[in-house]
């Protein structure tokens, strides 16, 4: 993953993209990404307890958090007030607490799953967040991440995405910067680390395969 930027405050871009982040997703490619994002995610969180906790760190407007929370109990984090406010409306149930990725406000092991779905792209320190997340989670850390080595990273660096206001601030990563981080934050905690790429160019959503040229990667780290 390239250098973080210096500007610490790069959330707040997801201030203003509140009240219309959720509508991507009745588009044609946003529900694409949503199914297969949501299959990525079953098969990442396949063996963890179905009883525990899955903090969704970075949560946004919820889009996943409230999917996730039909099949179990589920938290979200996020440093946006719009962003959360949003996702109040929507789920008016659910434990929502502002915060800092980088800086959890949870004990140790308070969670069974420490989630990023698109988050660790856009924080100032990376390594820091999934620190934190090791830290605070019981047994699994997985992260969703924006490919690198793909054809949608080459749009958001070099493309028309280049110049949108979210993604053109995506700081992408690819398989092998991506691992060596987890292995890093888990450390002498780390049992088992896999990892699968998705949403592949000219390939159904639900095809999914350990190959570093999918638009998305999926990783999760077991932990002792």
């Amino acid at each position: 993953m390239p250098a973080p930027s210096e500007n610490s405050r790069a959330w707040e871009i997801f201030e203003q993209a509140a009240p219309t982040y959720e509508a991507w997703y009745s588009t044609p490619a946003g529900r694409r990404v949503d199914r297969a994002e949501r299959a990525l995610l079953a098969w990442l969180l396949q063996g963890s307890d179905p009883s525990g906790i899955v903090l969704d760190i970075g949560c946004g407007t919820g889009h996943f958090a409230r999917w996730l929370a039909q099949r179990r109990e589920a938290v979200g984090l996020d440093r946006s007030a719009a962003m959360l406010s949003d996702l109040r409306r929507r789920a008016p149930g659910m434990l929502l607490v502002r915060g800092d990725a980088q800086q959890l406000p949870f004990r140790l092991r308070t969670v069974d799953v420490a989630l990023f779905v698109t988050t660790l792209e856009f924080l100032p320190d990376a390594s820091a967040a999934l620190r934190e997340a090791v830290r605070v989670a019981h047994r699994r850390v997985v992260a969703v991440v924006l490919n690198r080595r793909s054809l949608g990273g080459l749009s958001r660096r070099y493309g028309r995405q280049a110049g949108r206001p979210l993604l053109g601030q995506a700081r992408d990563c690819s398989v092998t910067p991506l691992r060596k981080m987890f292995v890093a934050a888990a450390g002498a905690r780390l049992l088992d680390l896999r990892w699968t790429g998705a949403l592949f160019p000219g390939l159904p959503w639900s095809w999914r395969a350990p190959l570093p040229f999918g638009d998305v990667i999926g990783m999760a780290a077991t932990l002792a």
